[in-house]
């Protein structure tokens, strides 16, 4: 029998619900015909369905006195996560939605696969100013869908721990510094472009473009992302954040969100 592939999430806080966990279990049941294990890392397992193992949130290994947890996503490369090592995992936000099967993001040959942060957004021709800043800017991945082996890339998490004040004072977000880590290794590589999507920018019509047409899936569209504003709640509530942008009819997407029935 073909050995599981993990399927990896994390919910802390309270900005996401054992519901949410629930949806993307959901989604990914639907999308995904080989065999899997579904971890949900969390402090609060309460509510979550049984199909979810629900594990604690591993520890970042962050000095005495240093309280900063922000940067909790790079503790998915403990090289004891889970007890997880070695094996291949797919990481998963909680406010995405899955759409198409998930079967490829596991075929791709390669060690490390992490979306371009830059392939979810428009052209930025001001960034171009700083050549230097453009070019690291583009080089980094959107953590919200990565491919990796677990433990294969502790030496991001070593960094960090390493200095941290230093790493979070170096870099804005997380995804930037791990991002510089797997450059560095020569470890960073890209979905396909086109796989894993921004609803803002892929599926709403442009402008006032999105008054004549509704929101529809891009050809090959494995995952839709919420990149930016509207986040995935707005989305839903029909907010498009911006006057001119209609959300309109998205039942396929809700349809895909509930993960319960086929478009």
């Amino acid at each position: 029998m073909t050995q599981p592939v993990l399927i990896l999430t994390m919910k802390w806080g309270t900005l996401y619900s054992a519901e949410d966990v629930n949806r993307l279990y959901r989604q990914v049941r639907r999308h995904l015909a080989r065999p899997f294990r579904f971890v949900c890392f969390t402090e609060d397992g309460v509510g979550v369905d049984p199909g979810v193992e629900v594990l604690p949130l591993p520890e970042l290994g962050l000095p005495k006195g240093h309280g900063d947890t922000r940067w909790r996503k790079l503790a998915l490369h403990r090289p004891d996560l889970g007890g997880f090592q070695g094996m291949t995992a797919l990481f998963l936000d909680l406010d995405l939605v899955v759409v198409d099967d998930l079967s490829p993001l596991f075929d791709l040959p390669g060690e490390f696969f992490i979306i371009r942060d830059d392939d979810l957004f428009r052209p930025k021709p001001l960034r171009k100013i700083n050549p230097e800043r453009d070019r690291f800017l583009h080089s980094v991945g959107n953590s919200s869908v990565f491919r990796y082996t677990v433990g294969a890339h502790s030496y991001i998490l070593d960094a960090y721990l390493a200095d941290p004040k230093a790493a979070t004072q170096g870099y804005e977000i997380s995804q930037q510094f791990q991002s510089a880590q797997l450059e560095k290794h020569g470890h960073l590589h890209y979905w396909p472009r086109g796989w894993c999507v921004s609803f803002k920018n892929d599926c709403v019509p442009r402008n006032f473009r999105s008054f004549l047409a509704d929101p529809t899936l891009p050809d090959n569209a494995k995952i839709v992302l919420f990149a930016g504003a509207p986040k995935m709640e707005d989305v839903f509530a029909g907010r498009g954040n911006k006057w001119y942008r209609r959300i309109g009819n998205i039942d396929w997407l809700r349809r895909a969100w509930q993960g319960t029935e086929r478009a």
